[in-house]
């Protein structure tokens, strides 16, 4: 099993869902001497296989995958209003709003059997706990552990149920906050507020906000084995992002972050836009079934190069990323970080 706190330099990059966490940018941050991450949301296992085994083309040093942890279908709550009121939007960019899919759960049992077959060095898991014999298998298997956690709670939950590792995720992260159930709305406490408060006995991640030298060296300093960084890889030459996502990351005249449930029931922390502002307050907690239904709408934005219509996931210290090969930065950020330590 891989030690979280044993890569060269101790910055993992952050598991980007749709498209953002290439097998590109993996191999940049692992050549770099960090540890990166392949995004299994929203994949089949096959498309997901392919990415593993390009990664592994292209190095021979440790990565990891992440999963999303399935909740039950919340069948009780009607989700007609919601579709209604998209509808104009989506007649504007030319699509069809889809009926929800109650049988969705991300394929998670055939991506948990493929990812034990492939034997991948580090798995983690988002949105919650697998079932202890999941854990297990992949530990059996030779595959380190890692559950990310929003509380105190799950941190002692995870690691009861057997994980070797925890991301301890604070406010200041970007994406989708990793509550363990879907209608939690998450906490506001700080990471390093968090970090001093979960003392697990297993090595800790520290996710949110990590996109400065200062962000880094105070995680590491409050307990932290090593940093998770997302938002400061997004306009990084290996990024998968849409063009209009990096551009509005540098955009002064942007406003900033916001917590929302608008693109897809879960709680996530993107750049405030006409979007968001519309559909904010009247978004069901209902996840991955509200995804489902905006999806037209987020893709027809991207074809079109209009932000406004996409999710601009983008934590606290967004306007700190920058352009360039990943690699640098990872040196460039963790040269300055070790000169604060």
């Amino acid at each position: 099993m891989i030690d979280v706190s044993g890569p060269a330099i101790p910055i993992v990059q952050a598991p980007m869902a749709g498209g953002v966490s290439t097998p590109a940018l993996v191999q940049a941050v692992t050549s770099a001497g960090g540890l990166g991450f392949l995004a299994g949301g929203y994949l089949r296992a096959d498309a997901l296989r392919e990415q593993i085994r390009a990664v592994r083309q292209a190095t021979d040093q440790p990565f990891g995958v992440n999963l999303f942890v399935p909740e039950p279908p919340r069948r009780e709550v009607d989700l007609r209003p919601y579709r209604e009121r998209l509808r104009p939007v989506a007649e504007r960019h030319g699509v069809t709003i889809p009926e929800p899919d109650w049988q969705d759960d991300d394929f998670f049992a055939e991506k948990v059997e493929m990812l034990l077959a492939e034997r991948v060095p580090v798995v983690s898991f988002t949105f919650g706990i697998p079932d202890a014999k999941v854990i297990k298998a992949f530990r059996a298997a030779g595959s380190t552990v890692i559950v990310t956690v929003t509380t105190a709670d799950e941190a002692r939950n995870a690691v009861t149920a057997g994980a070797d590792a925890l991301c301890v995720q604070g406010p200041e992260a970007g994406g989708h906050r990793s509550t363990h159930r879907m209608t939690d709305e998450p906490g506001r406490a700080p990471l390093v507020e968090l970090l001093r408060r979960i003392r697990p006995g297993v090595p800790v991640i520290a996710a949110g906000g990590m996109a400065t030298p200062d962000a880094i060296a105070a995680a590491l300093a409050a307990g932290a084995s090593a940093v998770q960084l997302g938002t400061a890889f997004v306009r990084s030459d290996e990024s998968g992002a849409k063009q209009a996502h990096k551009d509005a990351l540098a955009d002064p005249g942007r406003p900033d972050t916001v917590v929302t449930r608008a693109f897809t029931g879960r709680p996530a922390r993107a750049i405030r836009t006409s979007f968001v502002e519309q559909f904010d307050g009247a978004t069901p907690a209902v996840h991955p079934q509200v995804h489902q239904l905006t999806a037209p709408i987020r893709a027809a934005a991207a074809a079109a190069g209009d932000p406004e219509g996409l999710a601009l996931w983008a934590g606290t210290g967004h306007r700190a990323a920058r352009t360039g090969p990943a690699a640098e930065i990872v040196a460039e950020l963790w040269t300055q970080a070790e000169r604060l330590r």
